[in-house]
């Protein structure tokens, strides 16, 4: 299924495609790679796919990574608190470690993190491009962590065309943000530099259902620094450097067994990244050779004055990777083939150390892991209808051993009724984290060195149909998709004192449905709809915060040239969850509420330079839990001016 969350009504051009691909139902289509690895039509890419951009992030009023993901279809976003605490992101079901995230390519899941998995909660998006999120296994092409899906996040890079740009804005309750970016070329140099402060009083999430609710306000601080420069050596040769910096302070209560809103916990969050690399076309345009090296670095310094506690986490990896495109000759009825090819190293480090400071408890890991990977590919149209993909990869990762796994894919075209069909099949797995092998605490609870990873397969398949009607061929574009996921090995703490082990498998299906409606030039309208089964075993109980039912409707309204009004609503269903009463004691697992949240984007453009926003998050105050015992931020309004120069 392909759901293209343009909201200005915005695609990436396909004219340099549109001589060498096969028709497809809709022919104005974005190009990916995150699918793939290799540049493609999205409507050649057999898988689930959203593409976002600068454009909906304006849209919609989102500066946040969580924010801009929250409504994604088959995604369910569960932030624990508000703004710059811990986010996770279930993609069909899969749980939040499955899902590998990468930035410009690079795996950036934190090494230090429990259990592997990518804090969406953290993020900024001032110097964020686009954002391609892919569902269904993925690990033939990326490895480990891929089982629900990848989420590629594309930092900006300067063209030809000179651009400056600036956001200045505040609001209610106390809350101000600023951005700026500039980003060109000059001669063989280009550049892109970013700069970002957001800063929120906040809210007091612990629910004010709870007797022990008190109007604690958190607070929010997120600065961001980015740059990518890049030179062309020759007309064919680039070498660039990507560089990020962001630091996010972050309070949150801490329900767990305790039995009051603590206004005294609060998190750190430092992320280093940097990239260096270099890209090349050779013979004539037909192989396109890509080689870099990056470095990660993140920590997480807790402290909580009430508990007592004292945390630091800290993690690192470094990652090399050579990866090519070779544009195969036509061979008969094939056509458009590509081969693609690659090798990558890794070395991931972890360091963590938990005290509550009368020395009642105490836990500690220190911990390193290699990997060596290397990947093969095929894409090819056959007769002009019918796209293949294939994807093979090997792992030997040093804490257990070598990971095979595989991809294939199909898209038949059928323009005569407007109609592409996909499908796909492939297998993942999930590499043991450091934390889960290595970490030991004085209660006796440890981790286990002979963990196996987790494996997994999966399949999707459905039709997209582009409908004309009231003399507009973009009328409606309905997509549907049936997605079903086996996981097995899966890895949790038994006994007590606990110790990690795989004892488990999960058993995931259901349906995305997508409907994008352009019924005149100035309504655009995008409802979505997940249902997911997602079971421990085959028929045991629900996997937590995985509801089965959630969607979502945006629609843009431009009653005038330069008015954007964009209401937006989002559904989470019933979902199994680890539950409080309304005293803040634990009760055990169970169903957790529903929730509905709408939010509201104005903005009018005074002229070429000049925009003004008033951007309404949760406008109708709602009280939902999306963790059980964490509220979501109240009602906001956030009033601003954007400028940007070209």
């Amino acid at each position: 299924m392909k759901t293209i969350l343009c909201l200005a009504a915005m695609v990436l051009p396909a004219q340099a495609y549109a001589q060498t691909t096969p028709q497809y139902a809709n022919g104005n289509q974005p190009i990916i790679v995150t699918a793939t690895r290799i540049p493609t039509p999205v409507g050649q890419v057999p898988a689930d796919v959203t593409v976002l951009t600068q454009r909906d992030f304006a849209a919609q009023g989102d500066t946040t990574l969580a924010q801009a993901l929250s409504t994604v279809p088959g995604v369910n976003l569960v932030q624990s608190g508000g703004p710059g605490n811990a986010a996770s992101l279930f993609i069909q079901g899969s749980n939040s470690e499955d899902v590998l995230v990468l930035v410009d390519g690079v795996p950036v899941n934190d090494p230090a993190d429990a259990n592997g998995a990518f804090n969406f909660g953290v993020y900024s998006l001032a110097d964020i491009q686009r954002i391609e999120i892919v569902r269904g296994p993925m690990s033939g092409l990326y490895g480990s962590n891929a089982i629900g899906g990848v989420v590629n996040i594309i930092t900006t890079r300067g063209d030809q065309q000179a651009r400056a740009g600036i956001t200045l804005a505040g609001g209610w309750p106390a809350q101000g943000q600023g951005s700026a970016t500039l980003s060109g070329m000059a001669g063989k140099f280009d550049y892109a530099v970013s700069g970002a402060l957001d800063e929120e009083a906040g809210f007091d999430t612990t629910p004010r259902r709870m007797s022990i609710y008190t109007g604690q306000r958190e607070p929010y601080r997120a600065k961001l620094g980015a740059a990518q420069f890049g030179y062309q050596l020759s007309p064919e040769t680039r070498l660039y450097l990507v560089l990020r910096a962001q630091s996010t302070d972050s309070a949150a209560p801490d329900i767990g067994g305790v039995p009051y809103d603590d206004p005294t916990n609060f998190f750190y969050n430092t992320n280093l990244f940097g990239k260096l690399g270099l890209s090349s076309a050779l013979l004539d345009g037909r192989l396109t050779t890509a080689l870099f090296i990056a470095g990660l670095k993140t920590r997480l310094h807790q402290i909580d004055l009430a508990a007592i506690t004292n945390a630091i986490y800290t993690g690192g990896r470094t990652d090399a990777q050579w990866n090519n495109t070779l544009r195969l000759d036509d061979a008969g009825p094939l056509t458009f083939s590509s081969l693609l090819f690659g090798a990558e190293y890794s070395d991931e480090t972890a360091r963590g150390s938990y005290l509550i400071t009368n020395g009642s408890y105490s836990s500690n890991f220190r911990a390193a892991q290699r990997n060596w990977a290397g990947h093969i590919g095929l894409q090819t149209t056959l007769g002009n209808r019918l796209t293949l993909t294939g994807a093979l990869r090997d792992d030997a990762v040093s804490s257990f051993g070598n990971a095979l796994t595989w991809r294939l894919g199909g898209v038949l075209a059928v323009p005569e009724a407007d109609i592409d069909l996909k499908a796909s099949v492939g297998t993942g797995f999930l590499a043991p984290s450091l934390f889960d092998l290595h970490y030991i605490d004085n209660y006796g609870d440890m981790g286990n060195p002979n963990l196996r990873p987790e494996y997994s397969i999966g399949w999707q398949a459905g039709p997209e149909l582009l409908l004309p009607a009231f003399g507009r061929r973009d009328f409606a574009d309905i997509s549907a998709t049936y997605f079903q996921n086996h996981i097995r090995n899966l890895i949790a703490a038994v006994g007590y004192p606990s110790v990690e082990q795989n004892i488990n498998r999960a058993s995931i299906s259901g349906v995305e449905t997508d409907y994008a409606l352009n019924p005149a030039d100035w309504l655009t309208l995008s409802l979505n709809y997940t249902y997911t089964r997602a079971v421990s075993g085959m028929n045991g109980p629900a996997l937590l915060r995985r509801p089965q039912n959630e969607g979502s409707f945006t629609a843009v309204i431009r009653p005038l040239p330069a008015l954007s009004i964009v209401p937006q609503m989002q559904y989470t269903g019933r979902f199994n969850d680890i539950l409080y009463d309304n005293g803040g004691n634990y009760l055990g697992t169970g169903s957790s509420a529903p929730g509905t949240i709408v939010n509201l984007n104005v903005s009018y453009r005074l002229n070429s330079k000049f925009s003004l926003f008033a951007t309404g998050k949760n406008i109708l105050d709602s009280r939902f839990e999306s963790v059980n015992g964490l509220q979501i931020p109240g009602a906001s309004l956030l009033l601003g001016i954007r400028a940007a120069v070209e």
